[in-house]
């Protein structure tokens, strides 16, 4: 009986017992009124005039009429770069002791998003609400007293005069409390070296001393770092070395598409977990099992804010337009596409992180990540969003019996001078390109009729060419770097697409 492991289970099972699930919307309302007081002061605050905001009968209306969307160009632009120029007190009080570098999924240069003492703790109480949320999946006692292999960015974060910078993960992880520290595994050693690769490395050689019972990253890295692992020790699958592996918690990106590679690695099922952890916070957790959606977490430092996802209110470059319309928590509707906006204790004011989201179950704030405002294909009218992409793509891989993890699409003309959609799909196993296009192209028809109308009229067609999926890894390397948060784009604009089809003829001189 493992005793210790008993005893920190019946503390998780209490605690979810004793913590009341508060009322979202009012949760949200003092969310807003406590950001708004605590900004009012500062140089953004008295620009938008917090305090007449506070003032007003319905605060959250005033809000909203009061202050622009802001995506991270803008908001940099006009604020946060002053943090960077020494002043203080800028979007929040005092001078954030971190930059989070996120590139996204898009471009090489780095966004340096604030954060404070706030969102660390914000980040703490969100994964101390993950831990509690356990006692409703049925995981044994001795579960609790396994090691969490957390597979992010590096820890060693660089110091740029009177803060540091890392990815989030990186930051998370350089602040994990003492007592958790004998669980958390690589360890403090191995999480400082920077290069992915190297880190890798150093995990897979240390492997077999360590009784790894969850993971927790990026679905592509942890993949990644698996085959790694069962390469160095000449495994079959990950569980002949860490036999006591039973939860897997995912984050930032739909598991999905990664599901049937990665269950290729293990030696039998695991829990997976989906969160939504981002450069700019800890959006939303799954709280219970049989479902892939997350709550939100609605008490914690974050305001939200949701503008429905259709072509006339996002703008070429993904932001929004200015008469873009915004939906309130109460107001939203199951099963469709929203661009989510969040306002934050490190200082983001209706900022635009650019992911798409949709409620899955309204009563529960209940959502899933459908996909990027950037992510959105409508070049002649498809209309085709990452989620009805990834779905069709699940249908290629039962349909074919294959496996593919990554994919790529653009809209580009033809040397018949017509619109086609042009797509590169990762997988190690063999299928013909011009059956996986025509049964690609059927299922998108199957799922979107704004497809199905454009390929009658300016759509002349799908074309796919099926190649090694460590090229969209090393396609990150060469742009971005590999590991941490990120993440591979999956559609991209004409000119990106030329870099990369050159760049994947670099590498396969024979395709």
């Amino acid at each position: 009986m493992a005793i210790f492991g008993s005893i920190i289970k019946s503390i998780i099972d209490l605690k979810e017992t004793l913590t009341p699930e508060g009322e979202a919307v009012k949760d949200q309302e003092q969310v807003l009124v406590n950001l708004l007081k605590k900004a009012k002061d500062t140089s953004f605050g008295k620009h938008y005039k917090f305090e007449k905001i506070l003032e007003s009968e319905d605060v959250r209306k005033a809000f909203a009429e009061k202050v622009p969307y802001f995506d991270y160009n803008k908001i940099d632009k006009e604020w946060w770069h002053k943090y960077h120029e020494g002043e203080e007190n800028v979007t929040w009080p005092g001078k954030p002791p971190y930059f989070a570098l996120s590139s996204g999924t898009t471009g090489k240069t780095s966004k340096r998003i604030p954060v404070t003492e706030e969102m660390v703790e914000a980040i703490r109480n969100a994964g101390i609400k993950q831990v509690s949320a356990l006692s409703n999946f049925d995981l044994p006692p001795d579960f609790f007293e396994k090691e969490i292999m957390m597979l992010g960015s590096s820890t060693d974060l660089h110091k740029e005069g009177d803060h540091q910078e890392g990815e989030i993960s990186g930051i998370s992880a350089s602040r994990i409390p003492f007592w958790f520290r004998s669980y958390y595994k690589p360890g403090e050693e191995i999480s400082k070296i920077d290069e992915w690769d190297d880190r890798v490395q150093k995990i897979a050689e240390n492997a077999e001393e360590w009784d790894i019972g969850a993971l927790s990253g990026i679905p592509s890295w942890m993949e990644l770092m698996l085959k790694k692992v069962i390469e160095h020790h000449n495994l079959n699958h990950i569980h002949e070395i860490w036999p006591n592996l039973q939860v897997y918690t995912s984050g930032g990106v739909a598991f999905e598409p990664y599901e049937k590679s990665f269950n290729a690695l293990l030696g039998k099922p695991i829990q997976v977990i989906d969160t939504y952890l981002a450069s700019e916070g800890f959006l939303a957790l799954q709280d219970r099992p049989d479902t892939h959606s997350m709550r939100l977490i609605t008490d914690n430092g974050i305001y939200f804010e949701f503008v429905p996802f259709k072509p006339d209110y996002i703008n070429q470059d993904g932001s929004l337009t200015e008469d873009a319309p915004v939906i309130p928590l109460e107001e939203v509707e199951e099963e469709k596409d929203y661009v989510i906006l969040i306002s934050t204790v490190s200082g983001a004011w209706r900022y635009l992180i650019g992911d798409t989201i949709k409620f899955t179950d309204k009563s529960r704030n209940e959502i899933r990540i459908t996909g990027r405002t950037k992510f959105f294909l409508n070049v002649v009218g498809s209309q085709l969003s990452v989620n009805k992409m990834n779905d069709a793509v699940q249908e290629l891989e039962n349909k074919f019996e294959i496996r593919i993890p990554e994919f790529v699409v653009a809209a580009k003309r033809g040397e018949d001078g017509e619109y086609y959609h042009y797509w590169y799909l990762g997988t190690e196993d063999k299928a013909e390109d011009d059956k996986l296009a025509e049964a690609l192209d059927e299922a998108l028809k199957n799922a979107n009729k704004n497809y199905k109308v454009a390929r009658s009229k300016a759509l002349k067609g799908v074309k796919v060419t099926t190649i090694d999926p460590n090229m969209f890894h090393e396609w990150n390397a060469k742009n971005k770097k590999k590991g941490g948060q990120v993440k591979m784009e999956k559609v991209m604009n004409e000119e990106k697409f030329a870099e990369w089809e050159k760049f994947i003829k670099e590498q396969s001189p024979a395709t």
